[in-house]
């Protein structure tokens, strides 16, 4: 519980480093906006409470008919993959964001294992594989980049998997599995707050469920996060969520439900149902929530939508698949049944590609491809991943607006972005999210269309994810707290990023404080770059429950 406010007091104010006046406080535990102040020390909240003229600071900061807030906690982020080019993190900042929680869908930049021999143009994240030896070698070169937000790490299985057994299509063995259980232990050790999966993607879907219960009883063991990306999230949604509770169960860890949707028209609607089933878990006792971003469109890589075997060792092995003809031929027969379901040609925009022949098609749906090319759009979908080594990236319009609603206005769910590019400056058509995600929950969500209210709107962005990892030292405007925090005009806030012309800053946040030192002022960074790698404080880790294998 936070601390009981009170009044600034006399002999406090020439010690204050920051004040926060005159305006409203939203304190993210979802209770009503009040008048208060607030007071600065050494990184810290010392003082809310009601104005006080008399108080003097060494900055001031006028909020009056402003709100304040905690500062905002992406829990669902990859901008691990991006954060080193670019660590003033504008298009973060803009939205009032001061933590990113990172490594998620089973994706992160360590552990490191060689990739051998990969294809020309593919990457080593694209396997999955880290480029860090482990997380404290990530940890380092992202102090050397000086972030201007906080970075919390979570270490992906896919990046554990890489490591141990490459890009195979197999089932792990006892000894790469405890391989794999090592490498995670390690990321614990060294301040990682929990364990992902992308259990749709290669590799960690080639992995069978007895392997993916044995790292979690691992992160339960350290007390970690388990965070998954279901083995579906369309026409097999609810068997998909059945596995990931199952999961948790049977390892005892605590469970968060990436990115919760429903993806193609016929399975909208399948959110209330998923939802139910997170309720009934809640109440036998599992710990579990879910996080949405509020657009019905996602962003993913192309080769996500192909039958899982054409995947198996890499990308590499998808080319030498789409270049035979009889191979090709059978990709092509296992896509088909999903194009009008899940994958909708129409709906499918091309997001980024690496050089190649499609280039000047970035933005363009595989529908538009396929008229011009006078082909099925399944047959487009494979004659773009062999012209750009394998690697796309895609926006895929195949939600419901309802299934949005739903799912942000549940008390378990979490605001996040599931976003990547974090400067309004480069090439491609990416996802408005990376720019909007925050803005439009506030603007559109809630003052628009009054989904919800600003206080619960608030605790979806600051108290909940904050208490998922745990970060019990930030996520609330309370003394005691780091002064990670947000002044923002909530009539005003607003996303600006489009499908169509994506690279555009939100607007409406005024100010950002990261540990007390301001890195938005006046809608403007500072250049400031006082953010760190977050470390989770390793409780002693439990004795291991009965071997599953």
């Amino acid at each position: 519980m936070p601390a009981t406010p009170r009044a600034p007091r006399h002999d406090d104010h020439d010690g204050f480093d920051l004040l926060i006046t005159g305006g409203t406080v939203v304190d993210g535990t979802g209770s009503a906006p009040r008048r208060a102040d607030v007071a600065v020390r050494d990184g810290s909240i010392v003082e809310v409470g009601d104005p006080n003229p008399a108080a003097r600071a060494a900055t001031v900061i006028d909020a009056t008919g402003l709100t304040v807030t905690p500062g905002f906690i992406d829990l669902h982020s990859h901008a691990d993959f991006t954060l080193l080019e670019t660590p003033d993190a504008e298009a973060c900042l803009r939205q009032g964001v001061t933590t990113v929680v990172t490594g998620n869908c089973g994706l992160s930049p360590f552990p490191h294992a060689p990739v051998p021999d990969p294809a020309p143009g593919v990457t080593a994240d694209s396997l999955g594989a880290g480029q860090w030896h482990d997380a404290a070698a990530f940890a380092a070169a992202v102090h050397e980049a000086r972030p201007a937000l906080n970075v919390a790490l979570l270490v992906g299985h896919g990046a554990l998997r890489t490591a141990v057994m490459g890009a195979a299509r197999a089932q792990a063995d006892p000894a790469q599995l405890d391989a794999m259980r090592a490498l995670l232990a390690t990321a614990a050790e060294q301040g990682a707050f929990g364990l992902s999966t992308g259990l749709i993607y290669a590799p960690g879907s080639f992995a069978d469920n007895d392997e993916v219960v044995a790292l979690a009883a691992e992160a339960a063991r350290h007390d970690l996060l388990y965070a998954t990306h279901m083995r579906d999230e369309g026409d097999h949604l609810i068997e998909a969520l059945t596995e990931a509770l199952d999961t948790a169960r049977a390892a005892g860890v605590r469970l968060q439900v990436s990115h919760l949707k429903a993806m193609g028209p016929a399975n909208h609607g399948k959110v209330r149902q998923a939802l139910a089933l997170i309720e009934a878990a809640a109440s036998d006792g599992l710990d579990v929530a879910c996080d949405v971003y509020p657009y019905t469109a996602s962003s993913t890589r192309l080769t996500s939508r192909l039958p899982g075997w054409a995947m198996d060792g890499g990308p590499s092995a998808l080319l030498r698949h789409l270049a035979d003809p009889a191979t090709r031929a059978r990709v092509l027969a296992d896509l088909r049944p999903a194009v009008g379901r899940t994958f909708l040609p129409e709906g499918v925009i091309l997001a980024q590609l690496t050089p190649g022949p499609y280039s000047d098609r970035i933005g363009d749906s595989i529908a538009a491809i396929a008229r011009d090319e006078q082909v099925e759009p399944a047959e487009a979908v494979l004659n773009v991943l062999a012209a750009h080594h394998g690697e796309a990236m895609i926006v895929n319009h195949a939600m419901a607006e309802d299934d949005v609603d739903t799912v942000l206005r549940h008390p378990s769910a979490a605001v996040a972005s599931d976003g990547w590019v974090l400067h309004a400056a480069g090439d491609g058509h990416p996802h408005p999210r990376n720019f909007g995600t925050f803005a439009r929950v506030l603007g559109r969500y809630t003052r628009n269309r009054g989904v919800l209210e600003l206080s619960d709107a608030v605790r979806k962005m600051t108290s909940l994810p904050a208490s998922r990892l745990p970060l019990p030292d930030r996520g609330t405007v309370a003394p005691g707290q780091v002064a990670d925090l947000v002044v923002l005009d909530p009539a005003r806030i607003t996303d600006r990023s489009t499908y169509a012309e994506p690279w555009q800053y939100a607007t409406g946040v005024r100010d950002v404080l990261v540990a007390g030192e301001p890195v938005l002022r006046d809608g403007e960074p500072t250049q400031a770059r006082p953010g760190r790698v977050l470390r989770r404080t390793a409780p002693t880790a439990r004795r291991p429950g009965p071997e599953r294998r």
